[in-house]
């Protein structure tokens, strides 16, 4: 078996899993990590004997790359490396510009030959197929997905991109009925109004929709926790028969299952023809590791 050489852009906290998924995996080598710095001197301990450049293009032999980077950063970046035909796996998650974005990859995959999987997480990604499923074997209903309580990996990424925020952590915190309330924790930079960065956070597209608390504090580090969850309920709310409706929760490492599920579509973007699809689009099947006959055998 020819093993899938699968590069990882980006070597934050999601990077370091999915290099974690990628060596557990048997259908999977990895071909290199894409960082800014590749010095030797700045490598962490797992990182020695793996192939480090500031460049994909200096990598031997991609056949998939997984983004582990913010969001706003994907869309560039991912044209970019689909236009050397290599495949691409992000986890963007900005939900109201993921089909602009779908289509967008699309084109220039469909020219490169090559395939772009789009908002691979849990959220959207293995969330939106749960909800499609509710959706498709309970029609006359309706849908809340409550997230939390647990630490946002884009709100916090998102917030510490606003200027004077030296560091950040957003926590998810349901409201009932597909509502949240999100609590910011920030340390901030010397020279910066506490008022003023408060409303830039407010202002940004990741927050404007929700109530938002921002909290000054001393040590952002002694807050993070990466558990996260979700609780997506769908019920009809037109009856006044409570008894019938569709749950689904689980209790998450916010990283390790975004990783995880980054691999698995990583493996399916082999399988897949040339263009952009978002997780609601590919077979679950292509996602696992085994034989096509010995798969249905066992998990139908």
């Amino acid at each position: 078996m020819q093993k899938i050489r699968a590069a990882i852009v980006g070597y934050g906290n999601i990077g370091k899993n999915v290099l974690a998924a990628l060596q557990a995996a048997p259908d999977f080598e990895v071909a290199g990590v894409v960082r800014r710095t590749s010095s030797l001197q700045s490598l962490s301990t797992e990182l020695q004997g793996i192939s480090v450049v500031d460049h994909i293009s200096k990598l031997d032999r991609v056949d998939v790359a997984i983004l582990c980077l913010p969001t706003r950063s994907i869309p560039g970046q991912a044209k970019e490396i689909l236009a050397l035909g290599i495949n691409t796996v992000d986890s963007y998650d900005i939900h109201a510009s993921i089909w602009e974005l779908r289509q967008e990859l699309a084109s220039v995959a469909r020219e490169y030959q090559a395939v772009s999987i789009v908002s691979a997480g849990w959220d959207p990604g293995s969330d939106s197929v749960i909800r499609n499923l509710f959706e498709a074997i309970y029609p006359q209903a309706t849908t809340y997905t409550n997230f939390g309580p647990g630490m946002s990996m884009g709100h916090t990424v998102a917030v510490k991109a606003i200027p004077g925020v030296k560091k950040a952590l957003s926590i998810t915190i349901p409201a009932g009925k597909g509502k949240h309330n999100r609590e910011v924790y920030i340390e901030l930079e010397d020279g910066y109004d506490l008022e003023e960065v408060t409303q830039k956070i407010k202002n940004d597209a990741y927050f404007v929709k929700d109530n938002t608390q921002v909290t000054l504090v001393e040590d952002v580090g002694a807050l993070i926790n990466t558990t996260h969850g979700v609780h997506i309920i769908r019920q009809d709310e037109t009856q006044s028969n409570t008894e019938y409706g569709l749950e689904f929760s689980m209790r998450i490492n916010n990283p390790v299952l975004t990783a995880q599920v980054m691999v698995a579509c990583a493996r399916a973007t082999m399988k897949a023809r040339p263009g952009a699809y978002t997780m609601i689009e590919i077979p679950v099947i292509d996602m696992l590791y085994g034989n096509r006959e010995e798969l249905v055998r066992r998990l139908v």
